[in-house]
């Protein structure tokens, strides 16, 4: 058994340790938010943070994830930075709302992982840089909602 802390909450997975932590949210947890996208590691529709490290679900294994912190984007409404006031909106429904606002989801595919990717921006950046958002934001989009994105990024930044 592998114990694995997700959006808070510690879930005992019976998986080979190799198993890639994607297959085991979205096939055993059911946390279908995360999205399989190219099953090579490069479009980072699959992105979650580990230890709030934005990482690619699709290239990390269970076992090297079990006892680290992750997030899905089932639990981005939780995500607070640690300068969020207590009793305000933390990072993660500042950037939901941002991403509304700006209407950045065409297909929407995608977006979990651009959201995710977001999220730990902000955790280095509290207000990103134009270069730190482009160098940021590896994420493939094959709708091209890229400067919908960086503009919500903006957005999010200018909420705090």
């Amino acid at each position: 058994m592998i114990t694995l802390n997700i959006n808070g909450q510690d879930y005992q997975v019976d998986v080979p340790s190799n198993t890639p932590l994607l297959w085991v949210l979205r096939d055993i947890l059911h946390l279908t938010g995360t999205k399989y996208g190219c099953g090579i590691a490069v479009c980072w529709a699959c992105t979650v943070l580990i230890n709030g490290q934005p990482d690619k679900s699709c290239d990390v294994t269970v076992g090297s994830a079990a006892g680290k912190t992750i997030t899905t984007i089932e639990g981005l409404a939780n995500f607070r930075l640690p300068s969020d006031a207590p009793g305000e909106k933390g990072m993660g429904q500042k950037l939901q709302e941002a991403w509304v606002a700006e209407q950045v989801p065409q297909c929407g595919y995608c977006q979990s992982g651009m959201l995710m990717q977001a999220a730990g921006l902000f955790l280095e950046h509290r207000h990103p840089a134009s270069g730190d958002i482009s160098g940021t934001m590896k994420n493939v989009c094959v709708c091209g909602t890229y400067q919908r994105v960086k503009a919500a990024i903006n957005r999010a930044s200018n909420a705090v």
